[in-house]
């Protein structure tokens, strides 16, 4: 059987910008990603702390160590810059590999800088 995981998350990032004239996606710092084993192009669950709104969308890669992080399109509009969210990605696991996986969890500072 397979069953879906926590496989990463960047916790309590500060959302820098609302971009509603894009198409649609989260960018994300490129050192983030990297940190916590995101991809470009990855589905990506997003947790507003502040309100409470919790969605789904696709990641981009944003400018290495610019501690980016900007809902684009219908996201823009879930979020304020300043809010804190939680990213998490997924993986689906075999029974077997659900016995030893560990999340990467990526924790921030208000300036979404690794901690």
């Amino acid at each position: 059987m397979i069953q879906e995981f926590l496989y990463s998350k960047i916790h309590r990032a500060t959302v820098t910008d609302a971009n509603l004239n894009y198409v649609g996606s989260i960018t994300i710092d490129e050192a983030l990603m990297n940190a916590a084993h995101i991809k470009e192009w990855q589905k990506v669950d997003i947790l507003d702390v502040n309100n409470g709104e919790r969605f789904q969308t696709y990641v981009i890669k944003g400018e290495p160590n610019s501690g980016c992080i900007c809902l684009n399109g219908a996201a823009a509009r879930k979020v304020q810059p300043g809010d804190k969210v939680i990213i998490i990605s997924y993986a689906s696991l075999t029974e077997e590999e659900s016995k030893t996986h560990t999340p990467t969890v990526v924790i921030v500072d208000d300036n979404n800088k690794i901690v």
